[in-house]
């Protein structure tokens, strides 16, 4: 009983159950930032550029190790000089807060 409850306590502490707890939908999210973000930033791989000069890539993104569920949550809520008010709705922002992090390594 003893050694299923460690079990459980480090699957629970696994990345990969992590990534499965996050609200949002990842393949919800790619979508929506191609469609949104593409202009002004690279959303994956397979994108040549952005047209805007300085906007991070979402991969740099993933890869700061500030960058948490959280985080991304209250950037994606709060208006920004340089990136346009897109009025999210909350499941908009759990999907494209689970893509960027689903690119973390």
């Amino acid at each position: 009983m003893r050694a299923g409850l460690v079990l459980t306590a480090l699957l629970a502490a696994s990345p990969t159950s992590r990534a499965a707890a996050l609200a949002g939908d990842p393949q919800a999210g790619h979508a929506m930032a191609q469609k949104w973000c593409t202009n002004c930033h690279i959303v994956d791989s397979g994108q040549k550029r952005g047209t805007s000069t300085g906007a991070p890539t979402f991969d740099a993104i993933a890869q700061m190790k500030t960058t948490t569920e959280m985080g991304l949550h209250v950037f994606l809520q709060t208006p920004h000089d340089r990136m346009p008010d897109l009025h999210l709705t909350r499941n908009e922002i759990d999907d494209v807060s689970a893509y960027i992090l689903s690119l973390k390594r």
